[in-house]
């Protein structure tokens, strides 16, 4: 099977961080983009990025099958983007990540789809010890066994604009004097663009040659979580006590934070933390993929200047 390039293309979890920059590269490069997901009228801001017509929101629940046939029927390629980073209600790691994934790499095979590139994450693996990571391993083996032509991407933490790191600990330190380094801040990172992650996404689709394959998309440099934290703080003009947060204390916090509906941290992302998160040594890169990586300090003060004491217009100044 080969993938028409400008055709019609079927992106589940498309009004994500992530989906948001792969729609709209898609719909640049001349795809009519149908984005499956569970509530459309959240995703209405997607159709202004492509000409008229040319996004459509569909709802699609991932927990029914017949959905998702009837968003890819007369597809030409399809992308996978679900994914979520902490359980709540019925979204659940093993049914997202694992039974979604399968049921969309089924439907895709059935209903002839030239391409599909189903994005995970570095870390997956069914041996896994945290639960995210493991649910995402069982997902890329579901998907190999039921399209075994599709390409996987994996990346690092992925930063830009609208992401759940960077915001999270700039909104921090707005109003605490201390920031945590879990774990002592010596996990190891690889921050990827999510423009770069887009990008990836399109190549995958467009060239035959990358069928079958995995990719493990990291950015030019690895950092610890220590030293993020310092670029952070040194790109808003912020001083902040950087305080050792053991693992067993992190977790023992996390259990009570995962009672919030949006929990800041949980029990699974601090045993996440216990692995480092970076590009493994021989994988196929962005290189690979014909792709430069973009470093966190080319893109971030473009948008965590609203951050800086005094707002987005006063330069900053260390307080």
């Amino acid at each position: 099977m080969s993938a028409k390039r400008g055709g019609i293309v079927t992106v589940f979890g498309g009004s994500g961080f992530i989906g948001r920059y792969v729609v709209q590269r898609l719909a640049r490069e001349g795809w009519a983009v149908r984005v499956a997901v569970r509530h459309p009228g959240r995703a209405a801001f997607l159709k202004p990025l492509g000409e008229v017509g040319q996004i459509t929101p569909l709802c699609v629940p991932l927990q029914d099958p017949a959905a998702v046939a009837a968003a890819l029927d007369g597809a030409d390629a399809a992308v996978n983007l679900t994914g979520i980073l902490f359980e709540s209600g019925r979204q659940k790691f093993q049914a997202v990540h694992a039974e979604g994934a399968q049921t969309i790499a089924k439907a895709a095979a059935a209903a002839g789809c030239g391409a599909l590139v189903h994005v995970s994450a570095i870390g997956a693996g069914p041996e896994a010890p945290a639960a995210y990571a493991r649910s995402k391993g069982e997902g890329e083996a579901a998907v190999r066994a039921a399209y075994p032509e599709a390409v996987i991407l994996r990346p690092s933490v992925v930063f830009g604009p609208e992401d759940g790191f960077f915001n999270r600990f700039a909104e921090m330190a707005r109003f605490s004097p201390v920031l945590p380094l879990i774990g002592g801040g010596k996990t190891r990172f690889q921050p990827v663009y999510v423009g770069d992650v887009a990008r990836a996404v399109v190549a995958a689709l467009g060239d035959p040659g990358c069928r079958g394959k995995v990719y493990e998309l990291g950015g030019p440099k690895t950092y610890t979580f220590k030293q993020l934290l310092e670029l952070l703080l040194k790109t808003i003009g912020r001083k902040r006590a950087l305080v050792n947060l053991p693992f067993g204390l992190a977790r023992l916090e996390a259990a009570f934070l995962e009672l919030l509906p949006v929990p800041p941290l949980t029990r699974d992302q601090v045993t996440l933390l216990q692995r480092d998160n970076v590009v493994t040594p021989g994988a196929a890169t962005l290189a690979d993929l014909g792709i430069e990586a973009t470093a966190p300090e080319a893109v971030i003060p473009g948008y965590l200047d609203k951050y800086r004491p005094g707002g987005r217009y006063n330069s900053p100044g260390a307080v």
